[in-house]
């Protein structure tokens, strides 16, 4: 099932995390991976296209979890790796920053695709550009209070901080505007983890997630 930008986002913020996937994996691991975030109440996952057979994981992904989850194409760096996401499967786009190509590529074919930022200038030109939900990369750099200064001039922008994003301090960053967050190793903690751990990280990370909103 194909989405408008605007459903992407709309999920994105509904469900809250983003599940990062970054590395070697067999695609038998991948789809369990999945079915337990599922399971756990994360919906939307991201290969990043730096891992190892990211193209065929995704659209993998697609047909084996698509009902229930999101499924996103990350380290986007050119217009071509766009098009070769799309052709994937991908429904949403994320970028370590920001490509003017790439971005106008995915404008073009009306999906999401959140390129990084990390300043307000940087925020400033991809929200001119037409995306208004960004990654904020590296995210633990400054913390939850560098995301509540940002968003004080720019509170028309959704961020997503990524990097850093721990149970722990989940729920800061919730409390500091972001409209979603993404997380890798501190969530997905590599090929051999068990999916008892994970279950317990994605758990724990919704648990603080949800709490936030009722604080």
């Amino acid at each position: 099932m194909s989405i408008s930008t605007e459903q992407a986002k709309t999920r994105i913020r509904e469900g809250g995390i983003v599940a990062i996937v970054r590395g070697r994996y067999e695609q038998s691991k991948i789809l369990a991976i999945a079915d337990t975030l599922a399971a756990a109440g994360v919906t939307a996952m991201e290969v990043t296209l730096n891992s190892a057979n990211a193209r065929e994981h995704i659209t993998a992904l697609r047909k084996h979890v698509g009902n229930r989850m999101l499924i996103g194409a990350g380290t986007v760096r050119t217009a071509q790796q766009v098009d070769e996401s799309i052709d994937a499967g991908a429904q949403f786009l994320v970028s370590p920053g920001y490509d003017a190509e790439s971005v106008q590529r995915s404008l073009k074919a009306n999906i999401l695709h959140l390129p990084g930022v990390f300043t307000p200038t940087e925020a400033q030109h991809a929200a001119a550009a037409g995306c208004r939900m960004l990654k904020l990369f590296p995210a633990d750099t400054l913390g939850p209070t560098y995301l509540k200064a940002l968003r004080a001039p720019l509170d028309d922008i959704h961020f997503v901080p990524t990097g850093g994003v721990t149970a722990a301090n989940i729920g800061e960053w919730r409390r500091a505007g972001a409209v979603a967050v993404a997380a890798g190793s501190t969530l997905i903690a590599g090929p051999d983890q068990s999916l008892e751990d994970l279950a317990q990280r994605a758990a724990a990370m919704r648990r603080g997630w949800t709490e936030a909103a009722d604080a």
